[in-house]
């Protein structure tokens, strides 16, 4: 009699099929509102940036990279962000027109260009915000070996559910075309704020 009392209860005690179903329902909301968060974090900081700046986050991440390494090539520069050097081009063809970089011909060897920040661009940079990708690159810096590994094997396979794991992706935390252009937006540290808000 007992033990038939104790599988009874062990019966009751274990979740019906309608249970687990619910429980897997909101594991799954609740990595789609995980993943909502980053997206939605990463277009906020794009406009943040926007807004204080007037550059786009690649093209920012093109300056950090100058006012750090001071002058590169071309070359240079895209393997150190790993981009394309068409896309650096572009990049560099934008900022140039805002006079916050200036490009050389290498005098002994004239096939390289040297690229380098301009007083404009190093005048920017002393205000410009920390980037969600500097505060990713540091914490997961200071991880422990083995949490990395699960946090990309992590991604990766959220990569493979999303069936994205064939786009051809920069390193960069930045949602458009990397050499997109900025609509014509003035920073806040053009803007005239002296007036008061009718």
């Amino acid at each position: 009699m007992n033990g038939l009392l104790t599988g009874q209860l062990a019966l009751k005690s274990e979740p019906d099929e309608t249970e687990l179903i619910r429980q897997a329902m909101e594991k799954s909301q609740e990595a789609l509102v995980l993943l909502r968060q980053i997206i939605r974090s990463t277009d906020m900081q794009e406009k943040h940036i926007s807004r204080c700046t007037g550059l786009t986050l690649p093209q920012l991440m093109v300056l950090q990279t100058l006012r750090q390494l001071n002058h590169l090539s071309t070359g240079e520069l895209a393997k150190e962000m790993g981009l394309a050097q068409a896309t650096v081009t572009s990049i560099l063809d934008r900022l140039e027109k805002k006079q916050l970089i200036a490009r050389e011909r290498g005098k002994e060897d004239k096939r390289k260009v040297w690229v380098y920040l301009t007083d404009a661009g190093l005048e920017l940079m002393k205000g410009a915000p920390t980037t969600q990708q500097d505060m990713f690159i540091r914490r997961f810096e200071d991880m422990q070996s083995w949490e990395q590994s699960m946090v990309v094997a992590a991604l990766d396979r959220v990569a493979y559910m999303l069936d994205a794991q064939h786009i051809d992706a920069a390193p960069m935390l930045d949602i458009g075309q990397l050499d997109r252009h900025l609509e014509p937006v003035s920073p806040s540290y053009m803007q005239d704020n002296s007036k008061d808000p009718v």
